[in-house]
């Protein structure tokens, strides 16, 4: 599946799929999911990142998509280099997300 739209709005992300499915991600949520190296420790998936450290109201700033399997997100805290593959996407938008 392939999200063929990214929207960042005030209360979420929006992505639209290749399946037309429409979904909304919390942006905090979604930030503490960065499965980056800076954030998560590759072979043990330990997590670095501490949720207190990231703001309550942090925010997706602008986005790209990384050739044709994932989004990359510019946040307010200045983090960047969280790459989000579709398919982690798709999972992350059927969890419950409070």
């Amino acid at each position: 599946m392939a999200v063929i739209e990214v929207d960042i709005r005030e209360n979420g992300i929006r992505l639209v799929w290749s399946d037309s499915e429409d979904t909304m991600l919390n942006h905090r949520f979604l930030r503490l999911s960065c499965g980056c190296a800076h954030c998560v420790e590759e072979l043990t998936n330990k997590k670095f990142l501490d949720p207190y450290s990231v703001p309550q109201d942090i925010k997706a700033e602008d986005f790209l998509f990384v050739g044709r399997y994932a989004v990359q997100f510019l946040w307010s805290d200045g983090h960047y280099t969280g790459i989000y593959p579709f398919d982690i996407l798709r999972e992350l938008s059927n969890t419950n997300q409070n």
